[in-house]
């Protein structure tokens, strides 16, 4: 079952522009079923190639079409008028290759796909500079894994959803909160042995294949840890403590997570070091259901003891997912004082600030604190309406 992506008009922009396009995002959000449906929907005419360059197969076939002139090189590929070369940052000369496609004029739409953008961004910022468009595709947003669902009737507005719908809508979130949003995840009817398949060494297939950890259990161990303590402040050197390891090796395996789109970092906001906490991060993790998979809890029963950070993390990571397709409109941030006042999600605007305090259960939000210091109001989040669709707009 194919899930309509709001990232179709952004993919169909690239393909209708003279630059390549560069796809990223995690292993399985969809990136290969994304581009084939997008081309399958403009009709006959658009024959793709895709070369996975994790099959040596495919990497040889590329390499030596390299190898020809680059007329000559697409000739031997068939000349498809797309040409995508998928995980393509398993191979270090792939974006100098595409450019030098690409300055020769050929006819093909050139797209690189990548789950890490480790290697690949770097090539394409020296090899591709000004002559690319990105598209980050995460996980399924919320609105996207309703279409799903019959009772939610497609295209329902979330008003209308929340007022007829409230016990299915309510179901469906818990089930959102436990398995996450992987596409083949929300259509399976095994969703824990899928989680528990990506979250063993294959989500993070790409940091292990950098060489740069030599102990691939170190890796598991520091994710368990941060799982653990989704929402809450992370300190490295209690990481680094904890793992026996030095803090920069920590810091840079967060960073290798972060590159591969495993996990995302929140920093604290701050116009008053004296009074505020200014260089404190979060870590959260893209998805919920990755996360649930490390500490194998799947429970979809909402007095789960950890639903309070499990419900903040999945509607902080439901923004940020929101806000890397649309191409950052927004900065986010949390808030937190030294007297322990403190904002789950502040997202800097051009038009200004929003703040939000994120809870499961109904409660008083006073947020005086944060209204005194930046005259914006905190807006409470609850389960009664999930949709964050208005969260991010200018």
């Amino acid at each position: 079952m194919y899930i309509r992506r709001h990232a179709e008009n952004a993919l169909q922009a690239i393909l209708a522009g003279d630059k390549v396009g560069i796809i990223l995002g995690a292993r399985q959000v969809g990136k290969t079923t994304l581009v084939e449906h997008v081309l399958a929907d403009q009709g006959p005419g658009q024959g793709a190639v895709f070369l996975n360059l994790d099959i040596e197969v495919d990497k040889a076939r590329f390499r030596a079409a390299a190898a020809l002139a680059p007329a000559d090189g697409l000739r031997s590929l068939g000349n498809p008028a797309v040409l995508a070369i998928d995980e393509a940052q398993r191979l270090p000369e792939a974006a100098r290759i595409i450019k030098g496609w690409h300055d020769a004029r050929l006819p093909a739409k050139l797209l690189l796909l990548g789950s890490s953008s480790l290697n690949l961004l770097d090539q394409a910022a020296e090899s591709l500079t000004g002559r690319n468009r990105k598209l980050v595709l995460p996980p399924l947003l919320f609105s996207e894994t309703l279409a799903t669902q019959v009772w939610a009737g497609g295209d329902a507005a979330p008003d209308h959803l929340c007022a007829h719908f409230a016990p299915q809508l309510r179901a469906f979130l818990m089930q959102r909160l436990a398995f996450g949003s992987y596409p083949e995840v929300v259509t399976s009817d095994r969703p824990a042995q899928l989680l528990r398949d990506l979250s063993s060494d294959y989500l993070w297939k790409d940091v292990l294949q950098t060489g740069l950890v030599k102990t691939p259990d170190l890796i598991t161990r520091l994710l368990l840890l941060l799982a653990h303590q989704v929402g809450a402040e992370v300190s490295v050197s209690e990481l680094a403590t904890q793992l026996q390891m030095a803090r920069a090796t920590v810091d840079r395996y967060l960073e290798l997570l972060e590159q591969t789109f495993v996990i995302f970092r929140l920093p604290s906001f701050s116009t008053n070091p004296r009074k505020e906490i200014a260089k404190s991060r979060k870590v959260f993790f893209w998805d919920t259901g990755i996360r649930n998979a490390l500490l194998n809890a799947f429970s979809t029963d909402e007095f789960r003891p950890d639903i309070d950070a499990l419900w903040e993390s999945w509607f902080i990571a439901e923004v940020a997912k929101r806000n890397a397709l649309l191409g950052s409109p927004g900065e986010l941030f949390f808030w937190r004082t030294r007297a322990q006042s403190e904002v789950d999600l502040v997202v800097k605007q051009a038009s200004g600030l929003r703040a939000f305090e994120v809870k499961w259960s109904a409660r008083r939000v006073s947020g005086r604190a944060f209204r005194d210091a930046y005259g914006v109001a905190v807006e409470p989040v609850g389960p009664e309406n999930p949709f964050v669709l208005d969260v991010i707009k200018e």
